[in-house]
This record gives C-alpha cells, sequence and structure tokens, in this order.
C-alpha cells in the first residue's frame, strides 16, 4: 500500500548527458528549441527498480523520503516519475509530493531567454511541469489523494496566482520540512492543519528585498521565517540522487542584498554525515561524489569569511576517501578564495586528482564587473580579500580565475542586468571582465570558465504576460554578447572532450553543441547590433590591443 508518492518533473530527473551547462537547458523558450533537439539533449529517460522507482532521484526529494522512512515502512512511500506514477497512485495513496525548482518558467535565467526572444514566456521547464501536474490529477482523480508541492519554485505560485489555481493542487508548502514533513502530511490528510505549528499562507519579499507575510489558503509555511530543522533533525538519504549529489551544508551567510538564502541558518555536516551520504551514492552505481552547497568555502569558516582550510581539505579528503569514488566536485564557491588562498585549491586539486581529463566545476556569482555594484550589492562576497586593498574588483578575479584554470578548476559563472542602480558605465566594466577573461592565459592554456547573463525582469512585468527585447539597454546588449561570444569560444574549444556516451553520440552532441553556441551568439549579435552595440567595441572593450592583453596576463601571473 503506496500512502506517500514523491515526484518532480523531468526537468529535474534528466542527466541532459552530464554537459555543463546543458542543465540549464530546460529554461530556453519551447519555440525556439525543437522537440527532437531538446529530447537528444537532455538524453536517456531516468533508470527505475523493477517496481517502477527511480534508481536516481533529485537529492529535494530524497531527503522526503528519508525523513518519511524515519516513521513508515518502505512499502508505503515510493520516489518515481511522470512515467511510473501510475503504478503508485491508488485509493490507497493519501498525498502526492512534488517537488519543483522554476515550474512556471519565471525564473531569472528563463526570463532573460523571455526577453531575447519576446513574446509569450513559454519555456521547456513550465511545458515539463504542465505535462507532470496534468498526468498526476488524471491518475488521482475520483481519488482521495491530495497534490502537495515544494522547493524553491513555490515562490512562483504566489507571484502567478491565477495560474496556480488552475493546476488543482491542494497546497504549496513553502520552506525546509523534514523534521515537520510527518506530521505535516498526517495533518492534511486529517483536513485539520495545527496553526501552532504552521502558517495558512506563505513569506515573500518585495523589490527592495522586505520580507512581508500573506496570508492564503492554499500555502503552508512554517510558523515563523526563521524555524528550521536543527542539524540532527536533518536525516542523511537512504537511497541515491542525480549526479550523485551530496550536501555539506545550509545556508550562506555571505549577505548578498539579491539573495535570499543568505537568510537562512548555517548548519555543517559532519563528516560522517557526508560520508554517508556518499557511499548511499557508490551503492547505487555512481563514481563521485558533487557536494552540495551555496558557498563550500564558507563551510566552518573563520573571521571575515577566511576559509577553514583544514575543514575543506577534512571534505575533499572524505569524500576521495570512499572507495569507488573517482571525482569530487562542489556546487558553489566564491572567486575571492582562489584568489586570495591558491594554496588552498592546489591542495583540493591534489586530492582530488584534478587534471586535463578531470576537471573541477563549480557554480560561481560573478555578478558583476563593476567595482561600484559589487561593493553595494554584494560587500562581502570578496572577503577576506578587500576591493582597493588587495586589488580591484577584476583584479581578485582574474587573480581566481588564473589560480583556478592552473589548477583544473572551470568556474560556471553567472552574471546579471538590471540591478538596481546600475548604469551603463556599470555593464561595460561587465563587458570589459569578461573580455580580459576570455584573452587570458595561464601556463600556456586560456582561461577556462562560462558565464551565463541573467536579467533582473521587474515582477509587474512578469505578472503582465509579456516580454520583448526592449526590456534590454544597449549595454546589457553588450554583456549578453560578451558572455555569449565567449560561450561560443568555450564549445568549440571543449565540447568534443566534455562530451559523454558512445563515438556517435559524442560526435552528434559536439556538433549540437559547436553549432548551437555559434547560432546563439549569432543571434544575439543580430539583437545586439539592431538595438546600437558596436559589435567591434563590445569584442575589444577592456582589453584592448595584443600589447595590453598580454600585460594583463603577465600582471595576474605575477599575482
Amino acid at each position: 500500500m503506496t500512502k506517500y508518492v514523491l515526484v518532480a518533473d523531468s526537468s529535474l530527473i534528466y542527466t541532459f548527458r552530464n554537459f555543463p551547462l546543458l542543465d540549464f537547458l530546460p529554461s530556453a523558450p519551447k519555440a525556439a528549441i525543437p522537440s527532437t533537439i531538446y529530447k537528444f539533449l537532455r538524453g536517456n529517460p531516468p533508470g527505475t527498480y523493477p517496481d517502477g522507482q527511480l534508481l536516481q532521484a533529485p537529492y529535494s526529494v530524497r531527503k522526503l523520503e528519508a525523513a518519511l522512512l524515519q516513521k513508515h515502512p518502505r512499502e508505503e512511500i515510493a520516489v518515481t516519475d511522470v512515467n511510473n506514477a501510475h503504478r503508485f497512485i491508488d485509493s490507497n495513496t493519501e498525498i502526492i509530493g512534488v517537488s519543483t525548482m522554476d515550474p512556471f518558467g519565471i525564473g531569472p535565467l528563463t526570463m532573460s531567454y523571455a526577453a531575447l526572444f519576446g513574446g509569450d514566456f513559454y519555456a521547456w521547464v513550465r511545458a515539463e511541469w504542465e505535462d507532470l501536474i496534468t498526468k498526476l490529477n488524471a491518475l488521482r482523480k475520483g481519488k482521495k489523494a491530495k497534490l502537495v508541492v515544494g522547493g524553491p519554485g513555490v515562490w512562483e505560485f504566489t507571484v502567478l496566482r491565477e495560474d496556480f489555481e488552475k493546476q488543482g493542487i491542494d497546497y504549496a508548502v513553502q520552506g525546509e520540512t523534514e523534521d515537520v514533513i510527518n506530521e505535516l502530511f498526517d495533518q492534511i490528510v486529517q483536513g485539520a492543519v495545527d496553526k501552532g505549528m504552521f502558517k495558512i499562507g506563505y513569506t515573500t519579499f518585495d523589490e527592495s528585498f522586505h520580507m512581508t507575510t500573506v496570508n492564503d489558503e492554499k500555502f503552508i509555511a512554517r510558523t515563523s521565517y526563521g524555524a528550521y530543522p536543527k542539524l540532527e533533525q536533518i536525516p542523511t538519504i537512504v537511497r541515491p540522487t542525480i549526479k550523485s549529489m551530496v550536501e555539506i551544508m545550509r545556508g550562506c551567510g555571505v549577505g548578498c542584498d539579491f539573495c535570499e538564502v543568505t537568510l537562512r541558518p548555517l548548519r555543517y555536516y559532519t563528516l560522517d554525515m557526508i560520508r554517508k551520504e556518499i557511499e548511499v551514492n557508490i551503492a547505487g552505481g555512481g563514481d563521485r561524489a558533487w557536494l552540495h552547497s551555496d558557498e563550500f568555502f564558507g563551510y566552518k569558516h573563520g573571521q571575515f569569511f577566511a576559509p577553514d582550510q583544514d575543514a575543506l581539505v577534512d571534505v575533499f579528503n572524505t569524500a576521495m576517501s570512499v572507495r569507488g569514488v573517482k571525482s569530487t566536485n562542489p556546487t558553489h564557491g566564491r572567486i575571492s578564495i582562489p584568489a586570495g588562498f591558491p594554496e588552498l585549491i592546489e591542495k583540493l586539486s591534489k586530492i582530488a586528482k584534478a587534471g586535463p581529463r578531470n576537471w573541477i566545476g563549480v557554480q560561481t556569482g560573478l555578478e558583476t564587473g563593476s567595482e561600484e555594484l559589487a561593493k553595494r550589492h554584494m560587500p562581502a562576497k570578496t572577503l577576506p580579500l578587500k576591493i582597493g586593498v588587495d586589488g580591484s574588483w577584476h583584479e581578485i578575479v582574474l587573480r581566481g580565475v588564473q589560480v583556478e584554470t592552473k589548477n583544473y578548476w572551470r568556474p560556471a559563472f553567472t552574471v546579471q542586468v538590471g540591478q538596481e542602480g546600475e548604469t551603463d558605465e556599470d555593464n561595460w566594466d561587465t563587458v570589459a571582465l569578461i573580455n580580459k577573461l576570455s584573452n587570458s592565459y595561464v601556463d600556456g592554456r586560456p582561461f577556462e570558465f562560462t558565464v551565463t547573463p541573467m536579467l533582473n525582469v521587474p515582477l509587474g512585468r512578469i505578472k503582465a504576460r509579456k516580454l520583448s527585447d526592449a526590456l534590454l539597454t544597449e549595454s546589457m546588449f553588450a554583456v549578453y554578447y560578451a558572455s555569449y561570444r565567449h560561450l561560443a569560444k568555450m564549445a568549440s574549444r571543449d565540447s568534443g572532450s566534455e562530451s559523454k556516451g558512445n563515438p556517435a553520440t559524442r560526435m552528434a552532441l559536439t556538433g549540437v553543441m559547436n553549432l548551437g553556441g555559434y547560432a546563439m551568439m549569432k543571434f544575439i549579435e543580430r539583437l545586439a547590433k539592431k538595438h546600437g552595440v558596436d559589435i567591434e567595441k563590445a569584442k575589444t572593450w577592456g582589453v584592448g590591443s595584443k600589447k595590453k592583453i598580454e600585460s594583463i596576463s603577465e600582471a595576474v601571473k605575477a599575482g
């Protein structure tokens, strides 16, 4: 008897051929990416156990599964996908729990693509979500099962409230819930949510990042914003995760004024907890340890966010000491630590056996090339280095990428346009930084990095349901062009070596990535020209002559 069925939409379950940045593909407009191309790039369907449960599932789903198993037998809980949900949803099912990240396709990256391509925003990620919800509602029709959704994408339901209402969802749950999920599910089934434990409504932030609470019968949140499970209340996973992800900490604390994560309390996993989760993934056929946090270098950090080098070395040693692990890498980490602590990066690289065929990928919020915006919106992101004392923002970033490339780390940068107080000069500073990085070398090798631009779209424009490239100014388009010009360069250089699978698949994937990177760059170039961007200026801004390029590289090497 399956009481609880846990699922997620396909955009969170497919591995997208384990190719860097392809995880972002669902953010693209459905009209711009043909179905055959999309389905080829997302790869093969997820594997399942004989009963139809997923062999690997999203990390968030595995956490809820582990929490529910603390009070319920295995046969009452199923973790599955849209293709196998019919095998578990029946008259005995009480809760269908769904995890989501960008259900309506209004996340920052998705909105960036929507503005570029214009018109109604309808991304692949929304198509995947609607397909899942439609099928789940059909399966539970005439049955008692409640449809409950959660995850970081819940905020989107508060913005497009009418769309949410049409989907027949019973409740959207906001916040971390491992410590209370059993009580919450029981209360939902009984039709009596305890208002002493939970709030009927949600917490949100306005465009100035001021927190407010809204009463709404469709939403359930913790009774106060500061209510989170303590470390000892967070269970470790019991079955493998997508891409072998494990968690090492929660919270961030860096304090960027555009990020909600920084408000969550810091909780550091013990080495034993980290090891146990890695062992679960290896037992399930994995061979890597993907270490998730919102700020890897913040793990047990010291004063002024100085890295605890011994603690970080312990984490890498723990990961690589598990029998069967071939590689490890963090999900997120700021650039100031490689810049200020090159010996740490060298130690971690040696532990992970990093090299030309084993790059360590890490996602990094670069956000801007503007020194003024960096100081205003993310002053702690450079700590323990200080802008103006230890170098300019550009110098810190250049030094950081130099250290990473030398030690076979490849950062995937994100940058923002449309930040509060942003000027054209700020955006051209970002263009200059991207160009400097793109034309710099270490040990005869070009700097390795990707950069993805994102647009801050006002909520009012999202609610209006129409977007166009008019949201982007000339200087914003210059940032987009510099970013996608470098991405095309990276695709051409690295797509062959990064492609996985049999020779035919690798050849096809390499061709698609090369062609796609070039086509996207030319598309952005046409739009940029249309909006008045001097393309030659955008190609060389911040770099200038060959002599200038060499002097920058030498300065970075010396730094």
